[in-house]
């Protein structure tokens, strides 16, 4: 399942405008705290699909029946330009287990790149909720490698994608090696450019928000 948040009236577009705008997002700060939002608010999206149960709260004057969580999700994230997202739904599940891992793309001299994992820290998500986030799905490949990296691990009950924006065609890639998955995008853009970029798009994630990576 792909749900696109940004074909109702909400602040996910205000703030995909922000992120996406090049006056804007020079500004790190501000281009980090709206990821953080954007995770913020899939979060709550994605908290009104898990299980619940009822529990005795007490007050100062009495107790209360309340549905809490039964459960608490594991988050993940792929490095380094998840962070901010990972630390929005974290805002939200904050009493989470967290897994860590490192994608990249690996250059060579013709142009032509690839995808590597080098390094993976995760709690156990054997029949766990597992929220991964990374916030540009462009070609997908990074997602499909890194979830069936993780998958040799454990086996989730689902899996929740959150990507802030995904282009056609990584939707595909994802959907054609994956499934028991909830894709959740703020945007869904079209293209992708000669270097496998998103376009529109917002450029390159992890630089604005961390600054340029000196590229080996």
């Amino acid at each position: 399942m792909v749900i696109d948040l940004s074909k109702s009236n909400s602040l996910v577009n205000q703030f995909v405008s922000e992120i996406r705008d090049l006056k804007i997002q020079k500004d790190r700060l501000r281009f980090r705290r709206n990821i953080e939002r954007l995770g913020e608010i899939v979060a709550y999206e994605i908290s009104k699909t898990l299980n619940y149960s009822f529990r005795k709260v007490e007050t100062p004057l009495g107790t209360i029946d309340m549905p809490l969580l039964q459960e608490q999700p594991v988050i993940g994230t792929i490095l380094r330009a998840g962070l901010p997202l990972h630390n929005g739904i974290l805002n939200y599940f904050d009493q989470a287990d967290n897994s860590f891992i490192s994608a990249f793309r690996h250059h060579h001299d013709d142009g032509s790149f690839e995808i590597k994992l080098d390094y993976m820290a995760s709690a156990s998500i054997q029949n766990k909720i597992f929220i991964i986030a990374d916030p540009m799905l462009a070609t997908g490949t990074s997602m499909v490698l890194t979830l069936k990296e993780i998958y040799q691990f454990g086996q989730p009950s689902h899996t929740h994608i959150v990507s802030l924006i995904a282009s056609e065609s990584g939707i595909e890639n994802v959907r054609n090696h994956l499934d028991n998955f909830t894709l959740w995008a703020c945007a869904i853009d079209k293209e992708l450019n000669s270097k496998s970029y998103i376009v529109p798009g917002l450029g390159d994630a992890g630089d604005l928000a961390f600054g340029e990576k000196i590229q080996n």
